[in-house]
C-alpha cells in the first residue's frame, strides 16, 4: 500500500485499479466538537502509528438524502467530527498542478465523499486532486455575540470558510509529498463551493494559498445570496438560540449536534455567510471593486438550464405574460421586449432563459466583470449546455429527465470525469461514447488550466473574457464559441434583484 509521512504522522492509502493512488479521510484539523464547536479549526494532534487512510470520513452534520433523488450517493455516515480531506495522485508525479475542490450543497448539505466529486480521472490526467469536508449549516455559519466576545479576532460565524482555509494550509504544508506543487494550486468549486471560491479570492486570510480559481454556478457578489454585516448575523444567531430553546451559548454547545437545525421557514433565522470583519473585512463586491482580491487566472461559468426563482415554470404563452406582469409590474413591457415570445414553446424557453440570466448567469458575469475591471489576470468562461443521457424509464424525486436540460450541477461529472457515479447505486444514466469523450476533453482542459492558467487544448479552444464583447465557450453537443447573454438583460435584473439568505431546496 502507498504510504506518505505528513506533518501529523504517517498515512497509508490504497492503490487503484487504474494505477493511481488514493488517500481517504486524512484529518486536516482537530474534531470541532464539545468546547471546539463554533471555534476556529485547531491543529491536528500528531500520531505515532500508521494512519490508515483507506475509507471516507463521515460527512458533516446535515439532513439525509431522499433515496430516489437524482444525485443520491449512498447512506453516508454523518458526524460533527468531519474535518477530513482526500487526495488522489499517481506514482511518479512530481511538482504536478494541484486542484483543491470545494463541494456544493447550499452550505447545509454535501460531502467530499460523494462519488461525483472523486478525483481519480483528474489525477490520471496529470494533476493531484484534493477535496475536503467543511462545517455546514448552523455549525458552519452561526454568528453570536457570545462567540464574538470569546474570539481572539472579536468576530463569529464563517467557520466553514475558516475550515476551507485550514485545508488549503494543509495542502501548502503537505501536498509535495503526494507529488503536487504547493506553488501551483487551483481552487475549484460548484454552487456553494463556487461561492466559497469567490470568498477565498476576496479574503486576506487566503493570501498565497492558491494561484488559480474555477467557479461553477455560484457567486456571492451579485448572486441570489448575500453576506449580512456581523451585527445582523449575530441577531440571527440569537434568533436561532431562541428557536432551539437554549438559554445560553453553553447550552448550545452541550446540545446534541443533530438537534442544531435551522428551521427552514420564511420567518426562520437566516444563517449563512456574513461580512464578519475577519474572513471578509468588507463585502465581496467592495473588495473586488477596490482591487484587493487575489488577482489570479479564473475559469468561471454556468449551465444553460439552471434557475433559482424568477417566473418559474409557465404553462403557456398567456401564463408567461401574466406571470411577467405579476412579477415585474410596470417593468413587464421591458422584460417582454428582452425575452419576447410569440407562442407556447417560445414562452417556455424564454422563461427558463430569464430565470437563468436573472440569477446565476448575471452573478457569474458580475464576477468576470469585476476581475477584468480591477485586475490583470485573464478570465475564461463557459456555458454548459449538454443534457445528460438518461437510462430508459428512470425517475427521480427531484428532477424530470424530459425537461431537466443542462441543470444546476450537471457539468460537474463532465469536468471531473465522474460520469459513472450516477450508476453506482442504481442505473440512472446511459452514457454514450460521445459523452465519455466529451468528459475526457473537459477534464484535460481543466488540468491544462491548473497547469498554466490557460484551459486551451487541442480539442477545446478558449477565448479570454473581454467585458466589452464577452465570449464564452458553449459546451453542448459540440464545443463552440458563443456570446454571453445580452448585457441589457443583466442590467434589468440587477435593478430588480433583492438578495436572499443562503440555503434553499435540497440540492447539490
Amino acid at each position: 500500500m502507498p504510504a506518505v509521512t505528513i506533518d501529523s504522522g504517517r498515512v497509508e492509502g490504497a492503490n487503484l485499479a487504474s494505477g493511481g493512488q488514493v488517500f481517504l479521510g486524512i484529518p486536516y484539523a482537530a474534531p470541532p466538537v464539545r468546547d471546539l464547536r463554533w471555534k476556529d479549526p485547531q491543529p491536528v494532534p500528531v500520531w505515532q502509528s500508521i494512519y490508515h487512510a483507506d475509507r471516507y470520513a463521515p460527512q458533516c452534520m446535515q439532513p439525509q438524502r431522499n433515496l430516489r433523488a437524482n444525485q443520491y450517493s449512498g447512506a453516508e455516515i454523518t458526524s460533527e467530527d468531519c474535518l477530513y480531506l482526500n487526495v488522489w495522485t499517481r506514482p511518479g508525479l512530481k511538482n504536478a498542478p494541484v486542484i483543491a475542490f470545494i463541494h456544493g450543497g447550499g452550505f447545509y448539505i454535501g460531502s467530499s465523499g460523494m462519488p461525483i466529486y472523486g478525483g481519480e480521472a483528474v489525477s490520471k490526467a496529470g494533476a493531484v486532486f484534493v477535496n475536503f469536508n467543511y462545517r455546514l449549516g448552523a455549525l458552519g455559519f452561526m454568528a453570536h455575540p457570545e462567540l464574538s466576545a470569546e474570539s481572539p479576532h472579536r468576530t463569529s460565524g464563517n467557520y466553514a470558510f475558516l475550515d476551507q482555509i485550514a485545508a488549503l494550509k494543509w495542502v501548502q504544508r503537505n501536498i509535495a509529498r503526494f507529488g503536487g506543487d504547493p506553488a501551483n494550486v487551483t481552487i475549484m468549486g460548484q454552487s456553494a463551493g463556487s461561492m466559497s471560491v469567490q470568498v477565498l479570492q476576496a479574503s486576506p486570510l487566503a493570501a498565497h494559498l492558491f494561484h488559480r480559481v474555477v467557479g461553477m454556478s455560484g457567486a456571492l457578489a451579485g448572486g441570489p445570496s448575500a453576506t449580512s454585516p456581523l451585527a445582523e448575523a449575530e441577531r440571527e444567531g440569537i434568533k436561532l438560540q431562541s428557536a432551539l430553546r437554549a438559554k445560553s451559548l453553553a447550552e448550545l454547545r452541550a446540545m446534541p449536534a443533530d438537534r442544531i437545525v435551522v428551521p427552514r421557514t420564511a420567518d426562520g433565522p437566516k444563517i449563512g455567510p456574513s461580512q464578519d470583519g475577519y474572513v471578509l473585512p468588507q463585502s465581496v463586491e467592495q473588495i473586488f471593486a477596490g482591487g484587493r482580491h487575489h488577482d489570479v487566472p479564473a475559469l468561471i461559468g454556468f449551465t444553460h438550464d439552471e434557475s433559482f426563482g424568477g417566473l418559474g415554470p409557465v404553462r403557456d404563452l398567456a401564463d408567461y405574460r401574466a406571470k411577467a406582469e405579476a412579477r415585474y409590474g410596470s417593468r413587464a413591457g421591458e422584460f417582454l421586449a428582452l425575452y419576447p415570445a410569440a407562442n407556447d414553446a417560445e414562452a417556455h424557453l424564454q422563461a427558463t432563459a430569464a430565470d437563468r440570466d436573472g440569477t446565476m448567469a448575471s452573478a457569474m458575469g458580475i464576477w468576470a466583470d469585476a476581475m477584468t475591471a480591477h485586475g490583470r489576470a485573464k478570465v475564461y468562461s463557459y456555458e454548459f449546455a449538454r443534457p445528460h443521457t438518461y437510462a430508459a424509464n428512470v425517475s427521480f424525486s427531484d428532477l424530470d429527465p424530459a425537461t431537466a436540460g443542462a441543470y444546476h450541477t450537471s457539468e460537474v461529472p463532465f469536468w471531473l470525469g465522474t460520469l459513472e457515479s450516477f450508476n453506482r447505486y442504481r442505473k440512472t444514466r446511459a452514457w454514450t461514447a460521445d459523452d465519455a469523450g466529451f468528459s475526457k476533453a473537459m477534464t484535460q482542459s481543466l488540468v491544462a488550466f491548473a497547469r498554466s492558467g490557460n484551459p486551451d487544448t487541442a480539442t477545446l479552444h478558449w477565448q479570454s473574457y473581454a467585458a466589452n464583447a464577452p465570449v464564452l465557450l458553449q459546451l453542448g453537443a459540440l464545443a463552440k464559441a458563443a456570446q454571453w447573454p445580452d448585457r441589457r438583460k443583466f442590467e434589468f435584473f440587477r435593478k430588480d434583484n433583492l438578495p436572499k439568505a443562503t440555503g434553499g431546496a435540497l440540492r447539490d
